[in-house]
């Protein structure tokens, strides 16, 4: 007996023995399967999400009053109102709206309801006052006003979630807002757990002299649940051979087997004799260098993982998080859990009303160093969170030109003196005040609180940011900067190849160039074109950040097939006639992306109807035009393509990647850096009409 004890019980090193586990078990993840929508939560995704509809679905009024065209409503004062002339319909929720506004008209809307078409804001119903036909507005209101554009939140055709995604609350709420009623997700491992000893009895039953209530069966499902897992409790099984082997047979059903106590090299524990018994390899590691948990036993009946913990409860939870957690978070598609708190930085001032308690969305963004924040172009008080939704965090509203020297004239700034380690970890980044966002909510990490007598928080001021959900689990890889569909399609296959995660900010170009510039992000995807050299991004790249080639997109405006205005037509002709007509409405993008920039050059100083409408994606553009909101925009090709909708090209442009040289040698940077340069890779990016 001793002989064979001596035989098992071999103490190694930690690092040895989950090499040695992990080489003979199996680590990638299960199938998937189809749930319903209410059983969806905590597992995760196996297909990226893309939007079938645009949410909201419609250009929504934000209060009860009346839509117009902004431009009818300038120049209105108390003492000198502006008149309208009011349209019969009154547009409540639910409703499409049978009328046009034309100019000097307005149609009364209700909170939620349609915005009819040729509106383009909607003046508050306290600043009017209706006399019969005529509408008298005594106050001002500028495009957009109280209203929310269709696709604001979400375009359809947009990539929402990502394949790897562990579904929260957050994202349940998204894919309820989407229709989603059945989603596809990462089958769950099914873990069975035993408990040996004749010395254990179940809670609720009565205690003989010297037993003990087996806690560790209740502590281990509970365990395998957080690690997504789902426990199959088989049981207490008493210190007899035969019966213990019969009842593993049955647990071999499962993808997990656990046990607890016999791991030692006592008389009466079988546990370990038995599953060596099974089948080949049998046991691999018998005691390892931890305290607690040093007599754990790790096994393997064929790939299937069999773990003996020790009995004692601290030893088995320990052991288990150590050793059998990160199999079944593997098998589950699973990454890592972390803390419920964070400190973070925020990168710029956050203004607040006095008086009341604000709560702020983030979104956490892991840096080294963190440099001193850029104040935003555009003048004091002026922050993202007061920014509309998609807008760049640096650049905003710059030509090319100016972009270029503000880029070469930051290039090298220093870190802030009074910095420290630990509060430079996280950068904190407001998600936006919107009330009815559901993707503010889904992709934020966690919230803030600006007490009810603070008027601001300041730049570089460390926060306390509580975690949504149970933890923070942080992207091994931050892209910031313009969205393209070919970056979605990377990021997919570098989480699906290399188990890289991902977290995106679309911001724009400039955002993307000024958060690289300050270290908040490993990537920053750009397509900016410098008049001066006619060439894009490489002159906007300081010495502190280096450029990687990405690819070629084609640009142009995308309309319905079979619009007279510009089917057929050249560029000019096509812009010419849309200029001419005032009934023909832009889907623009949002200011500090390259198309915007783009779009401005072709535009000159003409404002057609729809300017002010930003859309924060390519999808969104073509969605709008596919849908009759707009009847064009300027978007990319393989976009306008999937969408089958007509294009006139405009111009071929660079779509590259900028990398802070601080995170150059980061393993996510080089992954992504290498995928890029995959000739599968690249096949697979001309497929969807991109110039790789």
């Amino acid at each position: 007996m001793t002989t064979q004890q001596d035989q098992f019980l071999n103490v190694i090193d930690r690092d040895e023995a989950e090499r040695r586990f992990h080489a003979a078990v199996p680590l990638e993840p299960l199938g998937s399967e189809t749930v319903e929508l209410h059983q969806a939560l905590q597992r995760v995704l196996t297909r990226d999400v893309q939007a079938p509809i645009d949410v909201p679905s419609f250009d929504r009024a934000n209060v009860d009053g009346f839509a117009v065209r902004a431009e009818d409503t300038f120049g209105a004062e108390e003492e000198t109102p502006r008149r309208l002339r009011l349209l019969g319909e009154v547009v409540t929720p639910g409703r499409q709206p049978r009328e046009a506004v034309q100019a000097g008209t307005a149609v009364p809307v209700a909170t939620g309801a349609m915005l009819p078409r040729g509106a383009d804001a909607v003046v508050m119903i306290e600043h009017t006052d209706a006399l019969g036909e005529i509408l008298l507005i005594r106050r001002p209101v500028a495009p957009g006003a109280n209203v929310t554009f269709a696709g604001t939140d979400i375009g359809r055709g947009e990539t929402v979630l990502r394949r790897g995604t562990l579904l929260t609350a957050r994202e349940t709420g998204v894919l309820a807002a989407l229709g989603f009623a059945h989603v596809e997700v990462r089958r769950r491992p099914r873990v069975a757990i035993l408990s040996t000893g004749d010395e254990l009895v179940a809670p609720g039953m009565a205690l003989g002299p010297g037993q003990i209530f087996d806690s560790n069966a209740t502590i281990l499902a509970h365990a395998v649940v957080e690690a997504g897992g789902e426990p199959i409790l088989f049981g207490i099984v008493p210190d007899d051979a035969d019966v213990l082997r019969e009842r593993l047979r049955q647990a071999l059903s499962c993808d997990v087997v656990l046990l607890s106590g016999g791991t030692s090299k006592g008389s009466g524990d079988i546990s370990y004799r038995v599953v060596n018994d099974l089948g080949p390899p049998g046991i691999i590691v018998h005691g390892v260098a931890l305290k607690p948990g040093k007599p754990i036993c790790l096994a393997a009946v064929g790939r299937k993982p069999v773990v003996v913990l020790p009995g004692f409860p601290t030893s088995a939870i320990f052991t288990f998080h150590e050793f059998v957690a990160p199999i079944i978070r593997r098998l589950a598609g699973r990454s890592q859990s972390a803390q419920e708190s964070v400190q973070a930085r925020l990168p710029f001032r956050i203004n607040s009303e006095k008086g009341r308690t604000e709560y702020v969305l983030v979104s956490l963004v892991q840096v080294g160093d963190f440099p001193h924040p850029d104040p935003l172009p555009g003048g004091e008080g002026q922050t993202e969170s007061n920014l509309p939704r998609g807008e760049g965090l640096g650049g905003i509203g710059l030509s090319p030109e100016e972009g270029r020297r503000e880029g070469l004239d930051r290039a090298g700034a220093g870190n802030r003196e009074d910095q420290s380690e630990s509060d430079g970890r996280f950068a904190a980044y407001p998600m936006g005040k919107g009330s009815g966002s559901v993707t503010t909510y889904s992709r934020a990490d966690g919230f803030i609180t600006i007490p009810r007598l603070r008027e601001y928080l300041e730049e570089g001021e460390i926060v306390e940011v509580r975690l949504l959900g149970s933890g923070l689990e942080p992207a091994d890889l931050v892209v910031i900067g313009s969205h393209c569909v070919g970056l979605d399609h990377l990021l997919g296959r570098l989480e699906e190849r290399d188990g890289v995660r991902s977290k995106v900010l679309a911001v724009g170009s400039q955002g993307g160039l000024a958060a690289a510039r300050r270290g908040e992000c490993d990537v920053a995807g750009i397509h900016l074109f410098d008049p001066v050299t006619r060439t894009y991004n490489q002159p906007f790249v300081g010495d502190d950040l280096m450029l990687v080639p990405g690819y070629g997109r084609l640009q142009g405006i995308v309309f319905r097939r079979g619009d007279g205005r510009f089917e057929g037509k050249s560029v000019e002709e096509a812009v010419r006639k849309a200029l001419s007509d005032p009934e023909c409405i832009l889907i623009n993008r949002n200011r500090g992306s390259g198309t915007r920039a783009l779009s401005d050059d072709l535009l000159g100083r003409s404002r057609p109807p729809g300017y002010a409408a930003e859309a924060r994606s390519h999808n969104a553009v073509a969605a709008a035009v596919a849908q009759g909101r707009a009847d064009w925009g300027v978007c990319i090709w393989p976009v306008v393509r999937e969408f089958d909708l007509g294009f006139l090209p405009l111009t071929e442009e660079r779509y590259d990647f900028v990398i802070p040289r601080s995170r150059w040698s980061r393993k996510p940077v080089q992954a992504f850096i290498q995928l890029l340069n995959n000739p599968d890779i690249r096949s697979e990016l001309r497929e969807r009409g991109l110039l790789a």
